[in-house]
């Protein structure tokens, strides 16, 4: 595994790393149940066969600004040394004005990521780059075409319905709670993703509690380890009872997205279990507050 400088420290890069070294399982069983729905496939290729993936292709390239030469050089040095780690090909980076702290990626062959200026202004550095790296896993686990399906769903159905005398509709109630639900799995993947890229655990955290905090006021007063306790205070009550754990799943049918706190979990069980670690080669320290570092050796 080679090293290279950025942030005031070394990353490692990770060539032959696949999708599968760092996939999370319910992202694969999902993907599975998915597949395994009667229609589906069919739903896909209508997908494909309207052509979604030009058009926002054409709509990003006519509203937002791209990384590209000398426009935002220090994004396109952060995409390129994040590809080289994943050993992955560059996708196209492009910039778009929203308030709202988000990425997103899209297009199945010729992929590529937008971020909104909110991110951009809520994010350090090391944050953004985590971010970066999630948005990259979309990519290398192969998720983009099922969430440009998941995002347009309704569009989509509405095309196979008038090719099949409105049949598929029988099949959106069910088909979308299943998209629903993979949507959210397939992010813990990417968060795993992320930290690859990244290679610090506070990076991750600090970037949950942006997202979940908001206001930038409010930014050099958050502390990792009492952000730790608040994930296990949600272990408490989601493992309590029946009637939290029903509750939760109710709340989330519909969330595209895990809860944060879910998200931050799921993350440091990885990294606890050893997981990271025998992925990477890079071994995980428990610091004197009770959070978790990582370390490159």
């Amino acid at each position: 595994m080679e090293q290279e400088q950025i942030f005031q420290r070394r990353l490692r890069t990770f060539p032959n790393l696949k999708a599968e070294d760092f996939q999370h399982p319910w992202d694969r069983q999902a993907v599975s149940t998915l597949q395994a729905i009667p229609g589906f496939e069919f739903l896909i290729s209508k997908l494909m066969e309207h052509g979604f993936e030009q058009f926002f292709r054409i709509t990003n390239l006519a509203s937002n600004v791209q990384v590209k030469g000398k426009m935002f050089p220090r994004l396109r040095e952060m995409l390129r040394l994040a590809t080289r780690i994943l050993d992955m090909d560059e996708p196209d980076l492009y910039i778009t004005t929203d308030p709202m702290p988000n990425a997103y990626t899209y297009g199945h062959t010729k992929p590529f990521i937008v971020l909104t200026s909110g991110l951009v202004e809520t994010m350090g550095d090391e944050e953004l780059f985590f971010v970066l790296g999630h948005e990259l896993g979309h990519i290398k686990c192969g998720h983009v075409l099922y969430k440009t399906m998941a995002r347009n769903f309704k569009l989509v159905l509405e095309i196979a319905a008038s090719a099949t005398l409105g049949l598929s509709s029988l099949l959106s109630t069910g088909l979308q709670l299943a998209l629903f639900d993979w949507e959210r799995k397939s992010e813990l993947s990417c968060d795993r993703c992320g930290l690859i890229c990244i290679q610090s655990q506070t990076s991750a955290n600090r970037s949950f509690m942006k997202l979940g905090a908001g206001s930038p006021r409010l930014y050099d007063e958050m502390d990792e380890g009492e952000f730790l306790k608040q994930i296990r205070s949600f272990e408490e009550a989601t493992d309590y009872s029946f009637i939290n754990k029903t509750y939760t799943a109710l709340i989330s049918a519909k969330m595209t997205h895990p809860f944060l706190i879910l998200r931050a979990k799921h993350l440091d069980n990885w990294v606890r279990d050893g997981e990271f670690s025998r992925v990477t080669g890079i071994s995980h320290l428990d610091a004197q507050d009770g959070t978790t570092a990582v370390r490159a050796e």
